[in-house]
């Protein structure tokens, strides 16, 4: 295999579950702030942010949507002869497209926009999904579709005069500009689009805020209404255990190798509580290897021609695609070993999933994945699956850097029937190959029963 380079990927940390153990979709809660030029639209959606204290909400400006000027608009730009207060300066059909995707849970790049240079640069910044997602712009409130996808609607109103006083100071200070420019804007484009554009899409919020950041009292009120419709969204829950009867056959997409005396003999040992380190890090090695290779017969290979040393043809299986190894961080790495063993070369990425020991509930707060890993097969390894929350954020987040869901096979020391059925019911396509199954999960504990206790802890010593 060709060695990629790895590319570390920012994160939001303590990005929120995207499924429920009954494998329905969460859908954030999506707030818009509009107002005019300097109105305090960001100071006000920033402040609701630092009120809510809770993790996982997100942030996005309307700033970010500027369409690049062409170099004739760019000439009219440097003139002060270019309306950014119009709509048209906008990019409204990828702003709607991102805002659906984080409504939904997913990873999206958003651009960057030089004010210096009128244009977008290369490099763009990367958002999770969260369980808010605060959005603010001059036309936050003004498109039909973006309406539709807001739960709630805010319009900072405040003084024209405070207004162009703060659009003085930032545009010279902050964007290279000088205060003649500024000025013959703001009375040519500004303002007119300020009264024929964005003062009549007050119309469409819920909440009006007069005087921006100054007026506490309604940033209080709109906080404690958000945090309410967070808590009936059942924002702070707790991982659901559906109920799997006994005896009900597992899904199609899981491989479980077949239940030798040797299998079971290597189970016998790791599972053992006075099982020596020595022994318990020879066995854990081999069984990985054992996963790893049944994991490799589920991926697509191709007809491949070869010449023998005697001179003769042979017909044998090459395959398809590069692979690469994903290790849920920490447990997944005791897989890494048996990986390298089958596998030269291979390129290893990592996720860094926390879950709550109370509610059981994870959040992401680290991935360094391969570079092009949506050409791979991915192998994604962690040493047990209980609930399956913390493997359904691991899923995703390959699925959110373009991972094809039936190029995933996950690969595990040890399963149970809950959370196998949890992880079909949300990605179906996804291949799980574990060396053996466990009854049950323990509702207090989390773990798995009779299970192999901490498997990370054990492994490394800790």
């Amino acid at each position: 295999m060709v060695k990629e380079k790895r590319k570390t990927i920012l994160t939001a940390e303590g990005r929120s579950p995207w499924y429920r153990s009954d494998g329905k979709k969460f859908s954030c809660y999506l707030v818009g702030v509009a107002g005019g030029t300097a109105s305090g639209k960001t100071s006000v959606a920033r402040r609701i942010i630092e009120n809510l204290n809770v993790p996982w909400v997100g942030f996005l400006s309307m700033d970010s949507f500027y369409k690049a000027l062409t170099p004739e608009q760019k000439k009219d730009a440097l003139n002060s002869n270019h309306n950014f207060d119009h709509p048209d300066a906008f990019d409204f059909d990828l702003l709607l497209q991102n805002l659906k995707d984080l409504k939904e849970g997913k990873r999206v790049e958003i651009p960057v926009y030089d004010f210096v240079t009128h244009s977008r640069i290369q490099q763009s910044t990367p958002i999770y999904g969260a369980n808010v997602i605060i959005f603010e712009g001059i036309f936050a409130l003004y498109d039909r579709r973006i309406l539709e996808l807001m739960d709630m609607k805010i319009f900072v109103d405040t003084d024209a005069d405070i207004r162009l006083a703060r659009r003085l100071k930032r545009d010279i200070s902050e964007r290279g500009r000088d205060i003649n420019g500024v000025l013959q804007q703001y009375l040519r484009f500004v303002k007119p689009s300020f009264d024929q554009y964005i003062q009549p899409t007050v119309k469409n919020a819920d909440v009006i805020v007069p005087r921006g950041l100054d007026n506490l009292v309604a940033i209080d009120l709109i906080t404690k209404h958000i945090q309410r419709q967070l808590h009936e969204l059942r924002y702070n829950f707790r991982w659901d255990l559906p109920k799997i009867e006994c005896g009900e056959e597992l899904p199609n997409n899981v491989i479980v190798l077949k239940q030798t005396p040797q299998l079971k003999g290597i189970h016998t040992i790791i599972r053992d509580r006075n099982a020596l380190r020595d022994d318990f890090l020879f066995y854990a090695d081999r069984l990985a290897t054992l996963v790893v290779e049944q994991g490799l017969s589920e991926v697509e290979c191709k007809v491949h021609k070869i010449i023998t040393p005697l001179n003769l043809p042979y017909v044998g299986k090459k395959f398809e695609n590069q692979i690469c190894g994903t290790s849920i961080v920490r447990a997944g790495g005791t897989m890494e070993a048996g990986l390298r063993r089958a596998v030269k070369d291979v390129s290893i990425g990592k996720i860094l999933i926390q879950t709550d020991l109370e509610t059981g509930e994870p959040s992401l707060h680290f991935t360094s994945l391969p570079e092009n890993i949506s050409k791979f097969y991915v192998l994604l390894m962690d040493a047990q699956i209980s609930t399956g929350a913390s493997a359904l954020m691991a899923i995703r987040v390959l699925l959110d850097h373009n991972v094809p869901e039936d190029r995933i096979i996950f690969l595990t020391f040890l399963a149970t029937p809950l959370g196998l059925h949890v992880l079909n019911n949300a990605f179906p396509a996804v291949k799980i190959c574990t060396s053996m199954i466990d009854p049950k999960v323990n509702k207090d504990t989390l773990f798995i029963e009779p299970g192999m206790g901490n498997f990370g802890d054990r492994y490394y010593g800790t």
